[in-house]
């Protein structure tokens, strides 16, 4: 009895330490999103804002269902590292990379991120390698909003 009262004292002393490096990073966070050329396909580059709430991201860009659409999404670790997903609707064929892709088609990337106090970094999974191109992620912390 004496060590379960033992673990719950401890664990209520870590436990707010816990939660603060999890939502840290908590707020809204302009999202750049940079795809250069590559062969025959157009670069591009995406500004939208993103929030962070609870410790994980949440971004969109675009009209949920129609072409040109765009999310990323996941979980933001207290050391700032993030594995996120990223789902899109291809909007035009010139921006896109690949043999099949078409308007309309949908896609899904892997993003490795890492976030700092105020910003953060991350680059798009390469797939194959031979068709995909680097795709980098500059995320940077708004300042709160004035009542």
């Amino acid at each position: 009895m004496r060590t379960i009262r033992l673990l719950v004292v401890i664990a209520l002393i870590f436990l707010p330490a816990i939660s603060f490096g999890s939502e840290r990073f908590d707020g809204a966070w302009l999202t750049k999103l940079t795809c250069p050329p590559k062969g025959n396909t157009e670069g591009y580059t995406w500004q939208f804002v993103s929030v962070i709430q609870n410790g994980s991201l949440h971004g969109e860009r675009g009209t949920a269902g129609q072409p040109g659409y765009f999310a990323i999404d996941g979980p933001i670790a207290s050391d700032g590292s993030a594995k996120l997903t990223a789902n899109g609707i291809v909007g035009s064929k010139e921006y896109a990379r690949g043999v099949f892709v078409r308007e309309g088609a949908n896609y899904t990337w892997d993003v490795k991120a890492q976030f700092q106090e105020t910003t953060g970094t991350g680059t798009k999974g390469q797939g194959l390698g031979i068709v995909g191109r680097t795709c980098t992620f500059e995320f940077t912390k708004q300042p709160p909003a004035t009542p």
